[in-house]
């Protein structure tokens, strides 16, 4: 692995399907993962808990996006045990500085009650991290970024792993060839994220 990550050289990564992590929130060394298998939630198969599709005719959070990355990616990293180390916040705010890294909030009384970011590059999204400090407020990111992404056109929303609480939105697991195919395809697109 080089010495130093470039934000270049993270772009080049995720259209490989490479992706990084730190050991831990005060770890220095980054690693790359490939894994075999893939998690990702199909854009046309997207499902909204009918507890959460109450909860979202409510309105409970105003919902923004690229407002206040920074305190997103710190957010998702507040937590005992994380991957998110300094030189990953740093990459990404860079990213996101460049119009790659992209961040859903919602508020609440003006605070920040929730979000997730990612990272969006051809007509693919890659999901990386969320946080919660309301109830609902990541889940209900989620379902915008995935409006949102529709809306534009995206083909690809990867969630790298699968986990039951991405099994409620309808996660599925593929096998990296099938990945790298759909991943292929999605890069040849040249979309923008309307929001």
């Amino acid at each position: 692995m080089p010495e130093e990550i470039t934000a270049e050289l993270l772009l080049a990564a995720y259209a490989s399907g490479y992706f990084p992590m730190a050991e831990s929130r005060n770890g220095m060394e980054l690693h790359w993962f490939y894994p075999e298998s893939r998690g990702i939630i199909p854009l046309d198969g997207f499902h909204v808990p009918r507890s959460l599709a109450r909860l979202i005719r409510k309105n409970p959070f105003q919902v923004t996006v690229d407002k206040a990355f920074p305190e997103v990616i710190r957010a998702c990293a507040e937590r005992e045990e994380t991957w998110i180390n300094d030189t990953i916040i740093r990459l990404y705010c860079e990213l996101h500085e460049k119009g790659y890294a992209h961040s859903v909030e919602c508020w609440k009384d003006d605070a920040l009650a929730g979000g997730l970011y990612g990272v969006a590059l051809g007509g693919a999204f890659f999901g990386e991290s969320m946080f919660s400090r309301a109830s609902g407020a990541s889940k209900i990111a989620l379902v915008h970024l995935v409006q949102w992404l529709k809306r534009s056109g995206y083909r690809l929303l990867d969630t790298q792993f699968t986990n039951d609480h991405l099994q409620q939105f309808g996660v599925i697991e593929i096998p990296r060839e099938e990945y790298l195919l759909r991943l292929k395809e999605a890069l040849r697109l040249n979309v923008t994220l309307a929001c």
